[in-house]
């Protein structure tokens, strides 16, 4: 099974994430680091959408200036150039395989597309 996940290596869950796919076998790991390169907005969205949740859902409020911004409010198109513009927005990690996508937060979550 191929796995991509968006990672950011400074964060604990997206490390306990990465983790956890790298110890299965099974899995073939791509690693993107989304902070040096973001993922596009039809991604993104496809992302989401493949996750059942809204941009809204998968937006990083805590050490951001999300809600300053609106954002949590804006329509998805808004939202979703913002995080593109400024990945840090990104709610993290994101791990997308053939089974679905998932924003792994507990990192636990990542098993139910594995």
């Amino acid at each position: 099974m191929k796995a991509t996940i968006w990672h950011n290596p400074a964060c604990g869950t997206s490390r306990k994430t990465l983790a956890i796919l790298e110890n299965l076998s099974r899995v073939d790991v791509t690693v993107i680091e989304y902070l040096k390169t973001p993922p596009s907005v039809e991604k993104l969205a496809q992302l989401y959408r493949d996750a059942g949740i809204t941009p809204q859902a998968g937006l990083r409020l805590r050490g951001t200036d999300a809600a300053e911004r609106g954002l949590p409010g804006a329509d998805d198109a808004t939202v979703l150039a913002a995080m593109v513009a400024n990945p840090i927005l990104i709610e993290r990690p994101l791990v997308e395989t053939e089974k679905g996508a998932r924003l792994c937060r507990p990192q636990d979550k990542v098993l139910e597309i594995l």
